[in-house]
């Protein structure tokens, strides 16, 4: 029954998610605007949602236990980072959050410094610079 939960759930967010895109504004000259992404997203969501409804998994297992925690511990990480997005600005606020997550997989915290810099100015350089998609500065760069 879970999954048929989730399923209906998955489905009518991916309906939600794909009919608020379509309010969004397109800046003139602008060929993909910022509806683009949910719009190719939200149909393979939706897809997900019905094949879990049409054919759950018979016998779901739950995680618990430190795998449990494990995943709330993403999903605490994963909201920070949206509620940080905006006052830390993308660079600071994904070093941050990558490296949380790869602290999480098991990396050594030198390494997952590492790996969160590198993360954060390799999008920041490939949505910024090459893809022309502004992202928040923050406070600490001027924004």
């Amino acid at each position: 029954m879970s999954d048929r939960i989730v399923g209906v759930l998955l489905a009518l967010f991916a309906g939600w998610y794909s009919w608020e895109a379509r309010s969004y504004a397109v800046d003139f000259g602008d060929p993909m605007g910022p509806a683009l992404f949910p719009e190719i997203l939200a149909p393979p969501v939706g897809l997900l949602g019905l094949y879990l409804v049409l054919r759950p998994d018979p016998d779901p297992e739950w995680s618990t236990g430190r795998y449990l925690l494990s995943q709330l511990a993403t999903v605490v990480a994963l909201v920070a980072y949206a509620l940080l997005l905006q006052p830390l600005g993308f660079i600071l606020a994904t070093l941050v959050m990558v490296a949380c997550l790869t602290a999480m997989l098991g990396a050594r915290l030198p390494q997952a410094l590492l790996g969160g810099v590198v993360s954060s100015l390799g999008f920041f350089a490939l949505f910024d610079w090459f893809l022309g998609i502004p992202l928040p500065p923050g406070l600490a760069f001027g924004g």
